[in-house]
């Protein structure tokens, strides 16, 4: 997309191929950009893992905000949901093809971020 700002002769401004609806990078981040979605993704990578056993990997977030994001995921089809016959019941959650494509930017992710001067504690 070639989106810039142009002036007329009457000196107004405007845009030209202004995005009329959302741009591939916002649908993009509408799937992956909201709270723990990219860090669950990350954590299921190796293969199924246990509903408890990723509530333990992400310390920081709740059940509630994991149980969220997973069916959120799983809405998706990034994330495919198996109830396994155990006593207790169990769930285990693993990516989907789909969900496994969004493991290289997730990395370059990874690696810009590493890349980045030691900044302090965050704000929030």
């Amino acid at each position: 997309m070639h989106d810039r700002i142009e002036e007329d002769a009457q000196g107004r401004r405007h845009a030209v191929n202004a995005c009329t609806s959302p741009c591939s990078i916002e649908q993009g981040m509408r799937i992956i950009g909201g709270k723990w979605t990219g860090t669950i993704l990350w954590h299921l990578q190796d293969g199924p893992v246990r509903f408890n056993d990723l509530a333990r990997i992400i310390a920081g977030a709740s059940k509630k905000m994991i149980t969220d994001r997973l069916r959120q995921l799983e809405a998706q089809g990034l994330v495919r949901r198996e109830v396994m016959a155990t006593s207790p019941v169990s769930v285990q959650y693993e990516l989907t093809e789909l969900g496994r494509t969004a493991l290289s930017f997730l990395d370059e992710l990874r690696k810009w971020t590493e890349s980045l001067p030691a900044a302090g504690p965050e704000d929030d």
